[in-house]
């Protein structure tokens, strides 16, 4: 390591070693971090690409510096989607150091990872409190039933108004208005749960009226319209 002739001629001046970085709270205990081997808990990151044609959520699951679980949804970009399946077969296994400079294929991505780091490194993990953390595993449970990701789908325009297509609940049958026209409720098709009948040997049709449901004041409104087409 080269030293500058400034430098070699300055008196030395002892740097007081005092306590180290503060201790950060994980998974229940309080952990002095020091190495990325000693940062352990499960975070959400959000990222963006450069256009903001897409985005990302990232969750990990990581226990001493290794990510054992990785849940990746996009949304917005088509060619997401396939980044989500390279960063799903690249991101177990990793540190969260390898994996901060890791190409997973989309800047959504690439944001989202960027972002779940300083999450981690700062100790602000959703289980900084949660003696032992979270199971592997436990992304699985903001999907839901049918593991589907909740994705809002809303198109409005000054002229005709608002149309749901995709609520948290499913895709978006029709729209239920008052008599002033304003949305009241909608019906939906759980598309997960319909899936996972059909895959278990349902009638298409049956499993497709089974998993029907209404939001809000769907009954007895003035009028439904299909938002995809009226």
């Amino acid at each position: 390591m080269e030293i500058t002739h400034e430098v070699e001629r300055m008196k030395k001046v002892a740097c007081p070693k005092g306590h180290g970085p503060a201790e950060l709270p994980q998974e229940g205990n309080w952990i002095q971090v020091k190495e990325i081997r000693d940062i352990s808990g499960l975070s959400h990151g959000i990222g963006w690409c450069a256009p903001q044609q897409g985005c990302c959520k990232l969750t990990l699951n990581v226990k001493n510096g290794v990510i054992q679980e990785a849940l990746v949804e996009t949304t917005g970009c088509t060619g997401a989607t396939h980044g989500a399946a390279v960063a799903g077969e690249h991101l177990p296994g990793k540190t969260l150091l390898e994996a901060l400079n890791t190409h997973l294929a989309c800047d959504a991505i690439n944001v989202a990872m960027r972002e779940i780091f300083k999450q981690m490194v700062y100790g602000r993990t959703q289980t900084a409190f949660s003696e032992n953390g979270l199971p592997i595993g436990a992304s699985l449970e903001d999907l839901g039933k049918g593991l589907c990701s909740q994705c809002g789908s809303v198109f409005s325009t000054l002229e005709k108004g608002p149309r749901m297509l995709q609520m948290a609940e499913g895709y978006v049958l029709d729209m239920a208005l008052n008599e002033e026209k304003e949305t009241v409720g909608y019906r939906f098709v759980h598309l997960g749960k319909m899936m996972d009948q059909i895959r278990a040997g349902k009638d298409p049709k049956e499993a497709y009226e089974s998993c029907i449901g209404t939001y809000g004041q769907y009954e007895g409104a003035s009028e439904y319209i299909d938002p995809r087409k009226e």
